[in-house]
């Protein structure tokens, strides 16, 4: 009873998963029944100049910001093993977890409205790396708290000083968290509709903005070839942030 139970499950979340990628290759427009396989729509896509302006946006803005995110975070990690102080301002940082994304979006407006600074690709990516912050830091802050303190000590008694033990031990210790925080932010990221919708402007489109835009007029076969691609794009990402949760067990 229970192995039907979860069967049925996997099935009500993967069957939609197969379904919109067979009839990405039906020669009719969706959702009408299958008809033939055709690559027209994967044509088509690959001359949407529109389409890959805006993938091309979100990529630049998911990379800059998972960076910027993890880089902020190396930095917190830093001062907080230099200083010893700072892990009170932990807790900030769950915020993304605890406040809706709503809420967050339209703070940050209101934010850039008092500065007066014009919406763009540069308030966009600094609403994406906020994001990713609340991400970052409290993952490699976790990983942080469980590194053995006798290795840190080892080193720092052998005449190595605080930077040195951060960068040669500290920081090595932290790559799978590292790994796998950069892998949720990105993702994170380059799916998000909200951030972008109220922090882009009107010069900046990415791609979660411009399938919304598209599906107000109906939904194209093309959307279905564009999710095919990025479903088999992702699934190295995947096997690469499991990779990194089985990494950690060797600490």
């Amino acid at each position: 009873m229970i192995a039907l139970f979860v069967l049925a499950i996997y099935l009500f979340l993967y069957v939609p998963i197969i379904v919109l990628v067979l009839f990405s290759f039906n020669s009719k427009s969706f959702p009408s029944p299958w008809d033939g396989f055709t690559l027209h729509w994967y044509h088509e896509l690959l001359e949407s100049k529109e389409l890959w302006s805006s993938f091309s946006t979100s990529l630049s803005v998911s990379i800059l910001s998972t960076l910027l995110s993890l880089f902020m975070g190396i930095c917190f990690i830093y001062y907080i093993s230099r200083r010893q102080k700072g892990e009170n301002l932990v807790p900030l940082f769950y915020s993304n977890l605890i406040i809706p994304e709503l809420v967050l979006a339209i703070g940050l407006v209101s934010y850039f409205g008092v500065f007066q600074v014009p919406l763009g690709f540069q308030t966009l990516l600094i609403a994406h790396t906020v994001l990713g912050l609340g991400f970052a830091i409290p993952i490699l802050y976790v990983r942080y708290k469980e590194l053995p303190i006798s290795l840190v000590e080892a080193s720092l008694i052998l005449g190595a000083g605080p930077t040195r033990t951060f960068f040669k031990i500290t920081l090595p210790l932290l790559k799978p968290a590292l790994l796998a925080s950069g892998l949720l932010i990105f993702v994170i990221s380059f799916d998000d509709f909200l951030f972008s919708y109220f922090c882009a402007g009107t010069s900046v489109e990415t791609l979660s903005l411009y399938l919304i835009s598209s599906i107000r007029f109906g939904i194209s076969p093309v959307v279905n070839a564009l999710s095919t691609i990025l479903l088999f794009l992702t699934i190295p990402l995947a096997l690469l942030f499991f990779s990194s949760k089985k990494g950690t067990e060797v600490f």
